[in-house]
């Protein structure tokens, strides 16, 4: 089979594009995606437990652990206990990390409307539905986890 027969190849290829793209207007703000992508997703009024944060993107704990001291390091965020839960951190964006928070929405909506005028919504659904049942038979379904442990 040629790498354009499996699904897995369109579906890499097509993140590996975006995120070069995102990467490029990101370096102009000293930024990476995933700073953006951490940054996209802190509450801008109440900060995020940083518990929640790394499921959210995808991210390992440990990646993401170093990048929120990269962006504490560079004032994009500070840190503060939870007051209903006193193990927990809250994430919380300063002035600088809201400035570069809104430059990412911008960017992710802009890159949004742009493919949106470009792929007709009948096309994106279709998209939008085979990537969903793609991610619940990644997420969800034990009969393709022991069909690839028994490879």
């Amino acid at each position: 089979m040629k790498k354009e027969d499996y699904v897995d190849y369109f579906i890499k290829s097509a993140w590996h594009s975006l995120s070069r793209l995102y990467n490029q207007k990101a370096q102009q703000y000293g930024m990476t995606t995933s700073v953006a992508y951490v940054l996209l997703n802190i509450s801008s009024s109440e900060g995020t437990p940083a518990t929640k944060i790394a499921p959210a993107i995808g991210l390992e704990t440990r990646s993401l652990t170093r990048i929120l001291k990269s962006l504490e390091e560079k004032g994009f965020i500070f840190r503060e206990r939870d007051p209903d839960d006193g193990r927990s951190v809250r994430i919380f964006l300063t002035d600088f990390g809201k400035q570069n928070k809104a430059r990412a929405v911008e960017t992710v909506k802009a890159f949004n409307e742009y493919v949106r005028s470009k792929i007709p919504d009948d096309k994106l659904k279709i998209f939008k539905e085979v990537s969903d049942r793609i991610i619940n038979l990644v997420e969800n379904d034990e009969e393709l986890k022991e069909k690839l442990w028994k490879v």
